[in-house]
């Protein structure tokens, strides 16, 4: 369906996206997915300010001005929409949805923005890139630098570039972070692990812990991190190849790789609090003696 305040000579338009709407070959997604292939959602419902502009010759549907397109509970916000088709085996389908300008994917629960989306509908595939890259969830964020990918079927969202997950004052930081989820019981998404890629950082209130790949898992707030692992505490500082961060107690545990050469030790530098006194407010301990 089209909506468009325009008539006329839009009407075959109109018509067109109708057809289009019965999009056959796509991959079935849950309900509450951050994407527009939903199995048994109807149609793809388009609507704009500005009216819509059909190129024949080049299988393209252009919607300008504050539009939107809408499949179930899924929805693509931008400036201007283009959809471009294709006919297959007597049917019209779209394949392939772009939206620019002020870009906002959005679920009921879940929302992600960004300047450009390039929507791969036959492989249930967007990706976002441009400024202010983020993916918001209930309890989560995630934002990048560079592009933010969201793999409908697969329930993965994959952030490039400084990418950076935060949740419940966490930080967990990577050149790439990759984020699956499951379905929960209410149908929408659930966090279920985050892999880091490449400079892996996790902030606490209490420590900063560094190394080359980690691995968090939501259900049990535990995040593994190997390769020259160093996690430190204030001044304190531990040097290891694999450590285990439990985000929910704050107990960290750090461990060498086993190889038993002599090199895979944990190493670490612990500085006594009364040094830590001293650097910090050892002229206020003068004024009181």
């Amino acid at each position: 369906m089209i909506r468009t305040p325009r008539g006329g000579g839009f009407l075959f338009a109109a018509t067109l996206v109708i057809g289009l709407a019965c999009v056959s070959g796509l991959r079935p997604a849950s309900a509450a997915s951050l994407g527009l292939t939903q199995q048994g959602a109807g149609g793809l419902d388009v609507e704009s300010d500005n009216g819509i502009e059909w190129r024949r010759n080049d299988n393209v549907l252009i919607a300008r001005g504050n539009a939107f397109a809408r499949r179930g509970e899924s929805e693509v916000r931008a400036d201007e929409l283009r959809a471009f088709y294709r006919e297959t085996n007597g049917q019209t389908e779209i394949y392939r949805l772009e939206a620019h300008g002020h870009v906002k994917l959005s679920t009921n629960t879940d929302a992600a923005t960004g300047d450009l989306a390039i929507y791969d509908i036959d492989q249930s595939v967007v990706v976002l890139t441009g400024k202010n890259l983020k993916y918001t969830t209930p309890t989560e964020s995630l934002t990048a630098k560079d592009s933010l990918e969201y793999w409908e079927a697969k329930r993965m969202a994959v952030a490039r570039g400084d990418a950076v997950a935060t949740s419940e004052g966490r930080k967990l930081k990577a050149d790439v972070l990759s984020a699956r989820f499951t379905q929960s019981a209410k149908g929408d998404n659930q966090l279920e692990r985050i892999d880091g890629y490449g400079h892996v950082t996790i902030e606490t209130p209490t420590d900063y812990v560094v190394g080359d790949q980690g691995v968090y898992d939501a259900k049990t707030g535990i995040a593994t991190l190997t390769g020259s692992v160093k996690i430190t505490r204030g001044k304190n500082q531990l040097n290891g190849d694999r450590a285990v961060v439990d985000l929910k107690t704050g107990i960290s545990r750090l461990m060498a790789d086993g190889k038993g050469d002599g090199k895979s030790r944990v190493r670490g530098l612990l500085v006594p609090e009364s040094e830590n006194k001293s650097k910090t407010g050892g002229k206020a301990a003068g004024k009181t003696n």
